[in-house]
C-alpha cells in the first residue's frame, strides 16, 4: 500500500500544553502529518500521572499524545526561553493552554508572536474570555460543566450529574482544531496567519443553545435521565430478560409502524393521548407505560429482530464491557514507552488512505538543536 497523503506534512506545531483540551487538538494535527513539538516542564505534563491504566501509562496521555515529540524546557531559565523562541520562529502553528497570563509572563504572548511573524497561526485555549471578568479563574472540565449549566440538564430528576467523559475538554479541543484548520486554509489564500482564542466556557455555552432558548421562552428543560425532553416515546425500557433498550420515535410515520408492527396496538393510533408527538410528550407517563407493558413481555433478541424489520430506531444500553466487544468498534495500535496499547480509532476515515499513528513519547525523549544550529538549518 502506498504511503497515505497527510495534508499537514511539512508543517511544524509548537505546543505549550497540558491535560486534555490542547493535547486533543494537537493530537489530531499530528495524525494529519504535522510535526508536533510538545514542550514539557522537567517533571512532564501533569496528565502523565492521572492513572496507570494503559499498560503503566496514563490513559489520557496515551490517548492524546501519540505521534508527538517531547522536549523538556524550563521556562524559568533564560536559555530555555531562548530555545523555545527559536523553534517558534520556525513554526507554522503555536498552541498554548497555560493558565491566564503565564505565556505572556515568559515572553510568549500570542499577540506579540503574531506581530513578529504575521504568517504564524496562534491558538490559545482558555477557561473563560481572557479579557472578561473571570479570566483569572481556574477552569477544569467539570467546573465548566457546572458553570455553563450543562449539569442542570444532565442526570435524573433528583440531582444533576456530570457527563461521563471529559466533554468540555474534548469539545474545546475539537473546536480549536477546526479553527486552526480554518486559519491554515486562510493562510493559503492570504499568506496571513491568525491569533485564535477558544474558551471552554464559550464552547459549552454554544452547545447549550437549545436548552437556553427553551428556558428563555419560559420552558426550562427538566432532567429526565435517559429520555428526550421533548420527544416521546424516546427512552429506556426493560425487556423480559432484564435488558435495557432505548427506543426513539422521531416522526408520525415511525409511530404508526411502531404501534402496528412492534406494539401490535392498532387502538393506540386513534387514542387522543397519542395523536401526535406533542400529545405523547404531554402524556409521557401513559405513553411510556404503553411501551413498557409490551416490552416487558418480550426478550431483547426478539425485540431487536422486530425493531429492525420495522425500521424503528433503537439502541441497546451498553456499558464499557459492551463497548469493548462491540462489532462496530475500530481500534488503532499505538506504541508507548511501556508497550503497545490498542484503543478506539479516530472517527474520520479517508477512502483509500490507511493512516499509521505515531508513538507516545517519554518525557524529554526528543531534543532540539542548539539555537545557532536551528538558525543555520533555517537559513540553509
Amino acid at each position: 500500500m502506498s504511503k497515505p497523503f497527510l495534508p499537514l506534512e511539512g508543517m511544524t506545531v509548537v505546543t505549550l500544553e497540558q491535560a486534555v483540551a490542547a493535547p486533543y487538538c494537537t493530537s489530531r494535527l499530528a495524525d494529519a502529518g504535522a510535526t508536533v513539538i510538545k514542550i514539557e516542564r522537567p517533571e512532564g505534563d501533569f496528565a502523565r500521572d492521572y492513572d496507570t491504566a494503559a499498560g503503566g501509562q496514563c490513559s489520557y496521555f496515551v490517548w492524546l499524545n501519540r505521534g508527538k515529540q517531547s522536549v523538556v524546557l524550563d521556562l524559568t531559565v533564560e536559555a530555555d526561553r531562548e530555545r523555545l523562541a527559536e523553534i517558534i520562529r520556525n513554526a507554522d502553528i503555536f498552541v498554548q493552554n497555560l493558565r491566564h497570563g503565564v505565556a505572556q509572563k515568559f515572553g510568549f504572548a500570542p499577540e506579540e508572536l503574531c506581530k513578529q511573524d504575521p504568517a504564524l497561526i496562534c491558538c490559545s485555549i482558555t477557561g473563560f474570555d481572557p479579557s472578561g471578568p473571570m479570566a483569572r479563574r481556574k477552569a477544569y472540565d467539570l467546573l465548566i460543566q457546572a458553570e455553563s449549566g450543562l449539569t442542570s440538564v444532565t442526570g435524573g430528576p433528583d440531582e444533576p450529574a456530570r457527563v461521563g467523559v471529559s466533554v468540555v475538554d474534548i469539545a474545546t479541543g475539537a473546536t480549536a482544531h477546526a479553527a486552526i484548520l480554518e486559519a491554515v486554509i486562510g493562510r493559503l489564500k492570504t499568506g496571513k496567519g491568525a491569533n485564535i482564542t477558544v474558551s471552554m466556557f464559550d464552547v459549552m455555552a454554544d452547545w447549550m443553545t437549545v436548552p437556553l432558548i427553551h428556558a428563555e421562552a419560559g420552558n426550562p428543560p427538566k432532567r429526565i435521565g435517559l429520555a428526550h425532553p421533548s420527544i416521546a416515546p424516546y427512552g429506556v425500557f426493560r425487556t423480559r430478560d432484564d435488558k435495557d433498550i432505548l427506543v426513539s420515535i422521531q416522526s408520525e410515520r415511525e409511530w404508526v409502524k411502531f404501534c402496528r408492527n412492534v406494539l401490535e396496538r392498532e387502538d393506540a393510533l386513534t387514542d387522543s393521548r397519542f395523536s401526535d408527538n406533542t400529545a405523547r410528550a404531554n402524556n409521557r407517563a401513559e405513553t411510556d407505560a404503553l411501551v413498557a407493558e409490551i416490552f416487558q413481555k418480550r426478550d431483547l433478541a426478539d425485540l431487536i429482530t422486530n425493531l429492525d424489520a420495522s425500521d424503528v430506531a433503537y439502541a441497546v444500553v451498553n456499558d464499557t464491557e459492551g463497548l469493548s466487544k462491540h462489532p462496530e468498534l475500530r481500534r488503532i495500535l499505538v506504541r508507548t514507552p511501556t508497550g503497545d496499547v490498542r484503543y478506539p480509532a479516530p472517527a474520520a476515515r479517508f477512502a483509500g488512505s490507511e493512516r499509521e499513528y505515531g508513538p507516545v513519547p517519554s518525557v524529554g525523549e526528543n531534543d532540539l538543536p542548539a539555537p545557532q544550529d536551528a538558525k543555520v538549518a533555517a537559513d540553509g
